[in-house]
């Protein structure tokens, strides 16, 4: 980035205002969609299909954005990503409205909408998190810092999102209450418009294709052992994460006979735990050794609570493993911010932390699916165990590699222009 395109102070509060908007309209969405397609259709196939329809394109164009991301700015690709996504997303509550979307005969156009508005969400929240280290320059914040506050304000962001999904769909109806994802992505725009200054990120002199620039991002991570390694470690326990959440908790709360409250009480002591921790590593930053947090986070995130749910442990220990699993789940996504900003080139960060964001998220689309062959074959219990012991062995193996003492060295190493 040019020493003389700083952006002004005010955009690390437009930046995190901006995300934290966008991150609770689309909890919002996810509460309401698959209510209004269960409800309309009573089939959890096609219920299942709204996670798939929005999230595989959302991951594709996501990766394949960084290299317009860094040649355009983070800027006007995060303000295009809102106000398209915003739009496809407002035709639901307008097309149910007029009687164009009556289900199950439409599912189809939900799908297609749905799948829209995730194409153009990817490279716009790729976008916004490629301002990071711009924000970063101009507050004089810590890397680690700012990814915390932003970690922080996501997790705090989804429990209310959730909250006011959950109480929209009840009063309004879930197809009305689409409207309101659609009215956050266009506030995020406008925020961002306001806030934050075109920066561009690439380099003006650099030349090449789409691809060429496409390929460069690639090429960096695929010679970073640690980031590479990181991912990999990411994909799983997110495709886990997706099996988990859209099947085989719903599953094991209704066979033992508790209402679906569990499951939201679950995710508030979660969340809420999240959001304590994350706080907590963001006020410590650079006083623990990066490696032991995010070892020990992930450890205690996943494995505990499916083990839990798997050996049939009394409720308050399931309930207690949860708490336990969102501490340690906050000092995650800190760690892992400042580390990849750190290691990333300026000019390429648009390009590789799209991709890299994507690989992370690769597993989302096929978790749930995923989770229900697994349980539809050997039950709700079995899946939960194999899923936490593979969660154990995803989280820890890795840590043992060489490259993985690279993440407390990064904090001292050359900074990359």
């Amino acid at each position: 980035m040019s020493a003389h395109a700083r952006p002004s102070r005010r955009s690390l509060y437009g930046m995190l205002f901006a995300s934290s908007v966008s991150i609770a309209g689309t909890r919002v969405s996810t509460i309401a969609l698959p209510w209004l397609v269960y409800t309309e259709t009573k089939s959890a196939t096609l219920t299942g299909l709204v996670l798939t329809a929005e999230m595989a394109p959302y991951v594709i164009s996501k990766a394949l954005g960084g290299p317009l991301v860094d040649r355009r700015g983070p800027r006007a690709i995060s303000v295009a990503g809102d106000l398209l996504s915003g739009a496809f997303l407002a035709l639901i509550p307008i097309l149910y409205a007029v009687g164009q979307l009556s289900l199950p005969e439409r599912v189809p156009l939900l799908l297609t909408l749905v799948a829209l508005a995730g194409a153009f969400r990817g490279p716009g929240d790729g976008a916004r998190n490629a301002m990071i280290p711009a924000v970063a320059d101009a507050s004089g914040v810590p890397l680690e810092r700012i990814t915390g506050l932003d970690s922080t304000l996501d997790r705090a962001s989804g429990l209310l999102g959730a909250g006011i999904g959950g109480l929209l769909v009840g009063a309004f109806g879930a197809a009305q209450t689409v409207a309101v994802t659609a009215g956050a992505a266009f506030l995020s725009a406008l925020v961002v418009s306001l806030f934050i200054p075109r920066v561009s990120l690439g380099d003006a002199e650099e030349s090449g294709s789409y691809f060429t620039r496409l390929q460069t991002g690639a090429s960096f991570l695929g010679k970073d052992r640690l980031l590479r390694s990181i991912l990999a470690m990411i994909a799983v326990t997110n495709l886990l994460e997706a099996a988990y959440i859209s099947v085989m908790l719903p599953v094991w709360v209704h066979d033992h006979g508790h209402g679906p409250e569990l499951i939201g009480l679950l995710g508030i002591l979660f969340g809420g735990a999240a959001v304590a921790s994350s706080v907590l590593a963001t006020t410590m930053a650079g006083r623990f050794s990066r490696r032991t947090a995010y070892l020990a986070g992930f450890t205690l995130a996943g494995a505990p609570r499916y083990l839990a749910l798997a050996l049939g442990a009394p409720l308050w220990l399931i309930i207690g493993s949860n708490v336990i699993a969102g501490l340690g789940n906050g000092f995650i996504n800190p760690t892992i911010g400042a580390i990849f900003f750190e290691r990333v080139p300026r000019h390429i960060v648009g390009r590789v932390g799209s991709l890299a964001d994507a690989l992370a998220w690769a597993g989302l689309p096929v978790g749930g699916v995923v989770g229900g062959v697994v349980v539809g074959a050997f039950g709700a219990a079995p899946a939960l165990g194999a899923a936490g012991a593979a969660y154990l062995v995803s989280t820890t193996v890795p840590g043992l590699r060489p490259e993985w003492r690279d993440m407390d060295r990064s904090r001292t190493g050359v900074s990359r222009e």
